[in-house]
Formats: structure tokens, C-alpha cells, sequence
């Protein structure tokens, strides 16, 4: 029996956290919430957050991912202390070049006879596995290749019959002093003689993990409840190899509404696409944080700092958290909302750029940004959103379809026709003058603003949807303000 709880409290100067992800695919919104909770009890016990590529499995871990991994973390605001781009004392942070460690392991245990060696083919274990199911049993391995003899197996060895290195379970129960879930009693007669080191050599998960986390100084391994199968398998390593093994706590699942786990099903679930469509990072932290922690029974919108300063484990809850769609895209608002005119313009710049709306590094369209920010600040839940409300400041787009026919009829044509003559005497062709001259005109017509006005909206911004529009025309200018009015006023006569 080992207990694996040391509690955080003590251990304040000690304490070493990490991240581990494997390099298949992108990194997934449940990864994130895990590397951002290590890194804030890093940050708030003054400790070390290491970032720890898990990439033996060769067949699907590219660069690709481990790049965009990196990335995406950077992107959230995390940084670390030890792992790719800035070395540390325990290199290389990459399991690809640490295998001699597994292996030393591995034949200690071997030698110790905590592991042996299993001769079975995969496709035996296969057939035993369906048979053993088929009849109602369970799948584990059946171990029928512990009790070979060790100079029969040395033997079959040297006569170059493949075979994997097993863990010798031992009889008795595992007990896991969980920092969330609390006690949890594991009977060791349920647990398979899992695989070290499989056939080719390479490592599995448990083996690498455990030497990793042991040579790494890890105190705490903080991951999500998917991994609590696997725990006492490590606890029980971290012992075979007279370790203490590290604290351990088990964070609640991420589920969709429909209380699965949440997956590609649920709609987007990958950190990189929240990016592109316009999320903060600032926002995304704060919704990760509260996705199984909170600060206290009603505050919802906590900045960095204030999570660093409060962030434990006291109040992270057992139970799975669900992903609220709509709660992040308010809570994204909210911190949009709360940037000044520059800032706002700088994060909704690379959209525009990408759109082909303004070159790369171009002073100009950034100024324009800035004094179109006001307009939209209230109006845009996503920084995306700004290119469909602001691309008319940029290019000439055109009449939306669905807008046409607010230029129709010969009210429409007669607001045009006004409005053009009073714009274009209008001496200064500012938001305030433009106002002033338009509702005059919608007053001498004998029209509401709301119906004088929505055929200017759609001749200026092409379409019925467009940010204030006296200050929008003062961005765009009277030249191009003259020029779309015309070409709505030869629309509109077609019509």
C-alpha cells in the first residue's frame, strides 16, 4: 500500500508542475484548462511549471502538432520554465530522447523480478481478449507468461523470439490520497500486468511518465480524471523503483450539454480555433479557470493576476464542468469591451490583414481602426466580427443581396437624391454636421429617421447592418460617401 498525498501547503519552496501533452493533434480546450491550472499553482506557490513533449508514439506525433502546441500556449499567456525553446537542468523535454532512461528502468525492474518478460503475439492476445469476453470474463491479460522460468525466458530471448517487459502487479490494494477526489482504494487483483516496454522497445505511457515525473522532481501531477485508471499503475512503479511518488489530483471533466465528454461533436473543442475565430486569450484563461474552479460563489470576470493570487485546489470541484458556448462568447465581449480604442484596433488588425483588407504593418489602417474602434466596441462579441462590420472602410463591397431592395421604390430614390444634394453642400463633412443635415432632411420628407436613413446605410456600408452611421460616413469621407450614393441612386432607379 503506498499513499500518494503530500499536501501542497508543506511544500510551497518544492513545488514542480508540469504539462505533458502528446503531440497528435491539435492541443484540446481540456489540455489547456490542465496546463493552465498547473501553471497557475506554479505561479501562485512561487514553483516551477515545466512544459514535457510526450511524443513516443511515433506513428502520430509530428512537428506540426508540437509546434502549434507551443503556440497555442503562448498564445493563452503560459510560459515555462523549464522545456522546449528554454533547456533546463533535466533536457531533453522531448520522451524521443530520453529512452535510455525507460530502458535502465525497465531492466532494473526486470533484474529485480518486478517485471518479466511476455513472449504472447499481439494477435494471440487479440484472440484470447474476444475469447475471453465472449464468455463473459475479463479481458485482462491472463499472465500466463509469469510464471516462465527466468533462464527459459533468458533462453527464448537470446533465440530471438519477441516479447514485451510486463509489470509484475503485486497482490494487495493501492490507496491514492487524491487532492480533489479524496481517499481512493484500488484492489490490485483488477489491476493488468500492464506493458513496459512493448516488443520494438519503445516505452508506454505509465513506464515513461513515471521515470519522467521521477527524474523531473515533479511534486504534484495535476491532469484530468481520464487519466485515474492509470494512477495506480504509477503508484505502484513509483514503489517497484523505492520512489515516493508525487502528489496527485485529478481534475473534473470537461463535458458537452448533453453530459459527455466534450469532443469534436460539440462543435469546436481545439485552443488554435478559438484563436482564429476571434477569441481573447484573456477571456479564454477566464473561462478555462472556471471550468472546475472558482474564486468564490458569484464573481465571474477574474483577471490574471487576481488568479494567480488565489488560485488553489480547495476550490476545484469533483464534478464535471460543462462547456457553456454562449457564456464564453459573452464573457468574451466583456473583455472586449473593456479595451481602449488602441488595443482594440491593434487585436482586430490581424483579422483584416488576413482578409486582404489592409497590407501587413500598414499605418494607415491601423489609425482607421482606431477611430472606427468606438463603433464597434458594444457591437462585436468575436474580433472577426469587426472585418464584416468595418470592411466597407476598406474596399468598395458592394450591395448585399438581402439589401437590394431597401434601395427600391421611389421613397427610397427620393431620400437618395436628397441626401446627396445636402451631403454635398455640407462645408464640413463631419459626424456631428452629418447628423445635423440628415435629420433635417428625414424632417422636410416627412419620415422617420429609421426609414430615411436605412437606404443611406445600405448605399454607405452595403448592407442594412453597419455601425453608427453618421460616424461611418465621416471615416469614409465625403469623395467615396458621394460615389456610393450614386451608384445606390442608379441602382435604385433600375429598380
Amino acid at each position: 500500500m503506498v499513499l500518494a498525498m503530500f499536501f501542497i501547503e508543506k511544500r510551497k519552496d518544492a513545488l514542480r508542475l508540469r504539462f505533458a501533452p502528446s503531440p497528435t493533434g491539435y492541443l484540446h480546450v481540456g489540455g489547456a484548462r490542465t496546463a493552465l491550472y498547473n501553471w497557475l499553482l506554479a505561479r501562485h506557490y512561487g514553483g516551477s511549471f515545466i512544459l514535457r513533449i510526450e511524443d513516443t508514439d511515433l506513428s502520430r506525433s509530428t512537428e506540426e502538432a508540437i509546434e502549434a502546441i507551443i503556440e497555442d500556449a503562448r498564445w493563452l499567456g503560459l510560459d515555462w520554465d523549464e522545456g522546449p525553446e528554454v533547456g533546463g537542468e533535466h533536457w531533453p523535454y522531448r520522451q524521443t530522447g530520453r529512452n535510455a532512461l525507460y530502458h535502465n528502468a525497465a531492466r532494473r525492474l526486470l533484474v529485480e523480478a518486478k517485471a518479466y518478460r511476455c513472449f504472447c503475439s499481439p494477435e494471440e492476445l487479440v484472440r484470447r481478449r474476444q475469447a475471453a469476453m465472449a464468455e463473459g470474463r475479463s479481458p485482462m491479460y491472463d499472465r500466463r507468461c509469469r510464471e516462465i522460468a527466468v533462464a527459459d525466458a533468458e533462453r527464448l530471448e537470446k533465440e530471438g523470439k519477441p516479447f514485451a517487459l510486463r509489470f509484475r502487479v503485486p497482490e494487495g490494494e493501492t490507496i491514492l490520497h487524491d487532492l480533489i477526489k479524496g481517499e481512493i482504494t484500488f484492489q490490485n487483483v483488477e489491476i493488468e500486468d500492464f506493458v513496459l516496454l512493448r516488443s520494438d522497445g519503445t516505452p508506454t505511457y505509465n513506464l515513461a511518465v513515471v521515470i519522467d515525473d521521477l527524474e523531473m522532481e515533479i511534486s504534484d501531477v495535476v491532469r484530468g480524471d481520464d487519466h485515474l485508471p492509470n494512477t495506480p499503475k504509477q503508484i505502484l512503479l513509483y514503489e517497484a523503483l523505492d520512489a515516493r511518488p508525487p502528489a496527485f489530483a485529478h481534475l473534473p471533466m470537461i463535458v458537452g450539454e448533453d453530459g459527455k465528454p466534450l469532443s469534436k461533436r460539440h462543435g469546436d473543442v481545439a485552443v488554435g480555433r478559438f484563436r482564429e475565430m476571434g477569441f481573447l486569450p484573456e477571456a479564454m484563461v477566464n473561462f478555462l479557470a472556471l471550468l472546475g474552479w472558482s474564486l468564490d460563489d458569484s464573481t465571474t470576470i477574474i483577471d490574471r493576476e487576481t488568479l494567480i493570487a488565489n488560485f488553489d485546489l480547495a476550490r476545484v470541484g469533483s464534478k464535471p464542468s460543462v462547456w457553456d458556448k454562449e457564456k464564453l462568447l459573452w464573457m468574451n465581449s466583456q473583455y472586449i469591451m473593456s479595451l481602449g480604442d488602441d488595443e482594440l484596433a491593434y487585436r482586430v488588425l490581424p483579422f483584416f490583414v488576413r482578409e486582404d483588407l489592409i497590407p501587413p504593418e500598414s499605418q494607415g489602417g491601423l489609425e482607421t481602426l482606431i477611430k472606427a474602434a468606438p463603433l464597434i466596441r458594444e457591437r462585436i462579441k468575436l474580433l472577426a466580427d469587426a472585418v464584416s462590420l468595418l470592411s466597407f472602410l476598406f474596399k468598395d463591397v458592394g450591395i448585399q443581396a438581402d439589401s437590394v431592395s431597401l434601395l427600391e421604390g421611389d421613397e427610397s430614390l427620393k431620400i437618395l437624391e436628397e441626401a446627396g444634394k445636402r451631403l454635398l453642400e455640407l462645408k464640413d463633412f463631419k459626424a456631428g454636421e452629418i447628423e445635423k443635415t440628415l435629420r433635417a432632411m428625414a424632417e422636410d420628407l416627412g419620415l422617420s429617421p429609421r426609414k430615411a436613413f436605412q437606404p443611406l446605410r445600405v448605399a454607405i456600408a452595403g448592407s442594412k447592418v453597419s455601425p453608427p452611421l453618421f460616424e461611418s460616413m465621416e471615416l469614409l469621407g465625403r469623395d467615396r460617401c458621394m460615389q456610393r450614393i450614386a451608384r445606390a441612386i442608379d441602382i435604385s432607379r433600375q429598380g
